[in-house]
């Protein structure tokens, strides 16, 4: 796992000691996605610039360093991620008449490239990555991301420059990058906690979709953010919406114990490609349905106790702690559990805009961050059960979303419209529940609207940031599958392709790669997804959610501990908001300040502030997603104020 970064500017030159200079800043930016080992490479005739921080998994000798050329010198590439195939891909290579000098799977991807072509290549790889390849022959910078989008990367124009990289801070780095907020990306924040792909919090910066790759000649680096468009340059040689219609339409062809024996095997492999590191390697482990069968299956895979790593909350009715050890103790694992106060999580919120670079309100942030520091004190890869919810039927709103679509069909046609209509003037109140809500719920012209009622924050984010639209995502569309499959398949997809990325794998990737730890997702290996896409929806919901992954579980756990309901840890973000960080939020909020910065209605925030410390409206997500943006936009400015200034010194 490492940090990759880099720019091209195509006219005008920097001379190559500044070039790799600028190049090293933006790389160093990212030493903590990868403290072991430091690269650049440039070529100031044509521009380009490549930067590399290295977290070493496999080959830990200097034969695995980056950027790294293509043994015919045609390629140079900066990749973040792990290639799980590659041992496969690589035997394939010898045969064709390719030598390796070392056995990382960087030279095993370069070799790839080179016989197969990029996008062939890239779709041969089962693994997570964020690449960056240059090829020299062509004069072509290609930016790759994996299939569900595990790995980040970003990019978008400093002035005349392209620049690029894993996380924002990288980008922050060029002089150049002054790149303000986009006001339609903050709107998409408040409602739904976070900046979908491809959009990010900066104008003229984007992120690289999941299953995406990016071509960039001289010529569209020349024309700027004014000539591209995300949705149109950004090709998808993988996209999860044609691959679940693909699934549906040739149906899983066996029973449920067919399918249990199948699901086993996949989830086996995936396991076992994921533990392959030469470095230590443990487990996220929760108690949970997820988390409990990746732990179980790297248990039967392994000679020896895993580790495994669980946090606990002090004083929390939703502690899942003990459910972890009942089950680390069946299992036989290696277990450290922590038990954190609420000082401990608080603790943690300070750190949070600099840890996440944009603007990022999904508050399981803080308990993610603090499990991630724990692994890292013994391992350097940790295996979680991030997928399993979204591909097996997983979270309680799937069915409280079908229960409102059943009820919605039996309202009148004529009675729906009026209600819908009554419904508009309520603003934020219809999110609060009551007549208000239901009323909303009126104007739903299919699963994807009723679904989308259910998770968003702000119902209407446009009036809380003057000047914003909203732009459109997967959530915005009536039927997401276009009517194919169930209702409850829709939904899967929505999360899947939106959620999943954007929200959990980013927080995942955050907060682990905060302490240099790699976290790996097995249940996210696309055969997986594949395979659960073609499964009937009574083979994941009937009788309960993640039937068929729970059947798999109890192969090797007793019913007991899998048949009971998940606690989950909620961050009681009321509390806090009402207690010890009180003070740090009303500075925040203050209205003077937010009429100063000039993104925010300050009357309409300030109200609900109002309105919650009164106990009137339970606000506090609203609020959170107000102060995320409030924390981070006065990070954001520092470090922009510490870049002047490093730059005119």
């Amino acid at each position: 796992m490492c940090g990759l970064a880099g720019m091209w500017q195509a006219s005008a030159r920097r001379p190559e000691d500044a070039l790799r200079r600028l190049a090293a800043a933006m790389g160093e930016a990212l030493a903590h996605r990868g403290p072991d080992d430091d690269g650049v490479w440039a070529d100031a005739a044509h521009g380009i610039a490549l930067a590399h921080r290295r977290l070493s998994i496999l080959d830990l000798s200097p034969l695995g360093r980056q950027p790294m050329a293509s043994a015919d010198g045609r390629y140079v590439i900066a990749y973040n991620g792990e290639v799980y195939n590659f041992a496969e891909l690589r035997e394939e290579l010898l045969e064709r008449g390719h030598a390796f000098r070392g056995h990382s799977d960087t030279e095993v991807l370069l070799a790839a490239v080179a016989e197969w072509g990029v996008e062939a290549a890239i779709a041969r790889c089962n693994g997570m990555f964020a690449i960056a390849l240059w090829d020299r022959e062509r004069r072509e910078l290609w930016l790759a991301r994996d299939r569900v989008g595990k790995k980040p990367l970003y990019y978008g124009w400093a002035g005349e420059t392209l620049v690029f990289g894993s996380e924002l801070k990288a980008l922050w780095r060029h002089p150049d990058f002054d790149n303000g907020v986009d006001r339609d990306a903050l709107a998409l924040l408040l409602r739904y906690d976070y900046v979908p792909s491809p959009y990010s919090i900066h104008r003229d910066t984007f992120k690289l979709m999941p299953g995406a790759l990016l071509r960039l000649d001289a010529e569209a680096v020349a024309r700027g953010a004014t000539g591209h468009d995300p949705h149109r340059d950004q090709r998808r040689y993988w996209d999860a919406r044609e691959r679940m219609a693909a699934a549906i339409r040739a149906p899983f062809d066996g029973d449920i114990d067919g399918a249990e024996e199948r699901l086993d095997e996949l989830l086996r492999d995936a396991v076992g490609l994921r533990m392959v590191a030469d470095v230590p390697v443990g487990v996220f482990l929760s108690g949970g349905t997820d988390s409990s069968v990746v732990t179980s299956l790297m248990q039967t895979l392994s000679a020896k106790p895993v580790r495994s790593f669980t946090i606990g909350f002090q004083g929390s009715h939703h502690d899942e702690a003990p459910l972890a050890l009942e089950v680390a103790r069946h299992l036989g694992t290696d277990h450290t559990e922590l038990y954190v106060s609420g000082a401990d999580a608080l603790a943690v919120v300070p750190q949070l805009p600099a840890m996440f670079d944009e603007p990022f309100a999904d508050a399981s942030q803080v308990p993610t961050a603090l499990v991630s520091r724990l692994a890292r004190s013994q391992v350097t890869v940790a295996l979680s059960g991030d997928g399993g919810d979204e591909l097996f039927f997983g979270y309680t709103r799937y069915e409280r979303a079908l229960r409102n679509l059943r009820l919605l069909r039996r309202v009148p046609a004529p009675l729906r419209r009026w209600l819908a209509a009554s419904a508009r003037g309520h603003g934020e109140t219809s999110r609060a529940g009551g007549f208000a809500a239901f009323a909303a719920e009126m104007g739903a012209r299919g699963i994807g609207d009723v679904y989308r009622n259910r998770i968003v924050r702000w119902r209407f984010p446009q009036a809380a940031v003057p000047g914003a639209a909203l732009p459109p995502t997967l959530y915005d569309q009536a039927e997401p599958l276009d009517g194919l499959g169930t209702p409850g398949d829709a939904m899967m997809l929505a999360d899947y392709a939106v959620y999943l990325p954007d929200d959990l794998l980013c927080k995942v990737d955050r907060a682990s790669m905060a302490v240099s730890l790699e976290a790996r997702a097995p249940l996210l290996d696309t055969r997986v997804a594949e395979f659960a896409w073609s499964l009937p929806l009574a083979y994941k919901r009937d009788g309960g959610s993640k039937r068929l992954l729970k059947r798999v579980l109890k192969r090797y756990l007793p019913d007991a501990m899998v048949d009971r309901e998940k606690r989950g840890f909620g961050a009681p973000v009321t509390q806090w908001l009402r207690g010890d960080l009180r003070g740090w939020a009303e500075e925040l909020l203050d209205p003077a300040r937010l009429r100063r910065e000039g993104y925010l209605d300050a009357d309409l925030v300030h109200g609900l502030w109002r309105q919650f410390q009164a106990g009137e409206r339970r606000w506090h997500t609203h609020l959170w997603n107000v102060l995320m943006f409030q924390a981070w936009h006065a990070h954001w400015r520092a470090q922009r104020e510490a870049t002047t200034s490093a730059a005119a010194a």
